[in-house]
């Protein structure tokens, strides 16, 4: 068989070096035995749109963005899903044949998956969700809960009035809390959920007093370098149900690797560990 073009896919950040993404879609494509390819870009903010212009031209089919990319790029796109309009911020993009950048956000998918796998018995009409941050994670994060049945979600942000500017756009269904009080909030949850980048390798801890965690309550942390954050050891040793990060980066690349390639990759036990390395 004669292949005319491989298709190709990107992962776009500042930084880039520690995604793993790289490892989970080499790792797809070498299971299915597809030709492509998938390969990290630093590529500053200003070079952005650039950059995503002249990808199709170079034979790339798709790219997946991130930090701290997501809402530039979905202001780039010539095409934007529901659901990215949504959330507000882009993760998923693929070129069109005419060289259109389609934007979609596959972050909420990818959470609430990880969730469910980690959780089986996970119950999202149990009570309320706490959820530390409010980046464009926080915001998928936030829209998944929401159309999961959650009844209530306490939103805590170093910075307030990104907190309360989330409130206005996504309603009454959250509860803003200063961050000095995120500890206090912790014993009414059901689920706790850290979005931002405290606790990831080269970053502060998060330090906010979790003595108010009790048996049972479910822990995700989204960050997954370190794997094992000093919130989910903690959340471990307090008897919590802990689910990591990784999860949601294998989930969420689902649906873009099959549009790429044409595929639908399944998350295994032998996917994590290729990530894991």
């Amino acid at each position: 068989m004669t292949i005319d073009k491989i298709p190709l896919a990107a992962v776009l950040g500042n930084p880039i070096a520690h995604s793993r993404s790289p490892l989970l879609h080499k790792h797809w494509l070498k299971k299915y035995d597809l030709a492509g390819d998938y390969v990290p870009l630093n590529v500053e903010k200003d070079n952005l749109e650039t950059v995503l212009r002249t990808l199709p031209k170079m034979g790339f089919v798709g790219a997946n963005v991130t930090t701290p990319h997501k809402v530039l790029a979905l202001s780039i796109a010539d095409q934007v899903s529901d659901r990215a309009t949504l959330i507000g911020a882009a993760n998923t993009l693929i070129f069109k044949a005419d060289g259109n950048i389609y934007a979609d956000n596959t972050d909420g998918y990818g959470f609430i998956a990880n969730l469910k796998a980690g959780v089986r018995a996970w119950d999202p009409k149990a009570g309320p969700a706490t959820v530390l941050g409010a980046g464009g994670a926080a915001r998928a994060v936030i829209v998944a809960l929401a159309e999961a049945g959650v009844p209530e979600i306490f939103l805590t942000n170093r910075t307030r009035a990104k907190s309360e500017a989330l409130r206005a756009e996504f309603g009454a269904r959250i509860t803003v809390i200063d961050w000095v009080q995120a500890g206090n909030i912790l014993e009414k949850s059901k689920l706790v959920v850290n979005t931002t980048s405290l606790g990831m390798q080269g970053k502060p801890e998060l330090r906010i007093p979790l003595d108010g965690l009790r048996p049972g309550t479910i822990v995700n942390d989204i960050v997954y370098t370190p794997l094992q954050t000093r919130l989910l050891i903690t959340a471990a040793q307090m008897g919590c149900e802990t689910v990591d990060g990784l999860g949601m980066l294998l989930h969420q690349g689902v649906p873009g690797f099959e549009r790429w390639f044409g595929i639908r990759p399944e998350v295994d036990s032998a996917t994590r560990a290729a990530v894991i390395g």
